[in-house]
């Protein structure tokens, strides 16, 4: 299957990095190379991208796809959350621009052997962005307490009947071990009105999205790099990171805000005596989302919102 990914907010993103030709630019989550593509287009031959990403699948496709570029590209597999080290090991301490596209792709989406989608009935439940992990969504569904599931679908999928569809989940599994994509769809659909089913979406979507959040700690390398990401830019260096969920995008939001002000002092004193400075400025007071027409031509763009930052 070939690996596609139709890049969100791609002019958007390219035109908010403000590219010096001579740069060093990051691409946190590489996917098919899309925004990396674009970026590499205007870089002068001093130029460098560096492309990171923890899927093999998103990896090889890149690499063909940047493979005109030449030596201006390099490619490493891993987390964004390891940027810092991963630079370093390359000889890079600073760089001019960095982008994340938190998105899926949609070849692990439409992939079955994945075990992202909810639309295919005899699909692994696998859901990992990095094979090289072993705890599956499978293992995730099986041995989490029924409170632990409802914990997760309630907050990272922020579906109302989170409470029944654990507890539906729980009374399956005591049965027989839940194997597959179609098993747990058939089990969410039963824990939610039919009235609910026939006018709501895909009853499955909300708490597949959930189980993969909370598989791959998203969330939480989510929170746990950006202010460290923000550290690596240059003076005047820029960071573009797109989300698809309320929670990714009020991390983003509240961390660049912080970056932003990070004192402590309260307001009325007259010198700031905590010596917290600002890292830099937010670009994007409200976020930037696809136009009507990026939306109809890509219906997956219609959650995305792009938050930038500058550093000083």
């Amino acid at each position: 299957m070939e690996f596609k990914h139709k890049s969100v907010l791609l002019k958007e993103t390219i035109e908010s990095l403000h590219i010096r030709p001579n740069g060093t630019y990051v691409d946190g989550t590489l996917g098919g190379g899309g925004h990396a593509y674009e970026v590499c287009g205007h870089l002068a031959q001093k130029g460098q991208l560096i492309g990171i990403d923890q899927d093999e699948d998103a990896i090889r496709a890149a690499a063909r796809r940047l493979s005109e570029f030449g030596d201006r590209v390099q490619i490493i597999r891993g987390n964004y959350c390891e940027m810092k080290e991963a630079l370093a090991e390359a000889g890079i301490d600073k760089v001019d621009g960095i982008v994340l596209d938190l998105g899926v792709s949609s070849y692990q989406l439409d992939d079955p052997t994945r075990g992202f989608t909810y639309r295919v009935e005899d699909a692994p439940l696998d859901m990992r962005m990095d094979k090289r992990q072993r705890f599956t969504a499978k293992e995730l569904v099986n041995t989490y307490s029924e409170q632990e599931l409802y914990r997760v679908i309630r907050d990272y999928g922020e579906d109302k009947f989170a409470k029944n569809i654990a507890k539906h989940i729980v009374a399956a599994r005591a049965e027989k071990e839940i194997e597959t994509t179609g098993e747990l769809v058939g089990i969410i659909k039963a824990a939610i009105p039919a009235k609910v089913r026939i006018n709501g979406g895909h009853p499955a979507k909300r708490t597949f999205q959930a189980i993969r959040i909370e598989l791959n700690h998203e969330l939480e390398v989510l929170q746990d790099s950006v202010e460290g990401m923000i550290r690596l830019l240059n003076p005047g260096g820029r960071i573009c990171i797109i989300t698809f969920h309320s929670l990714e995008d009020r991390i983003v939001k509240n961390i660049y805000k912080k970056s932003e002000n990070p004192g402590t002092c309260p307001s009325d004193f007259p010198v700031c005596v905590c010596g917290r400075k600002p890292l830099g400025k937010v670009v994007t007071r409200k976020p930037t989302v696809p136009s009507e027409e990026e939306i109809e031509c890509n219906p997956r763009a219609k959650s995305a919102k792009l938050r930038v930052f500058e550093r000083i």
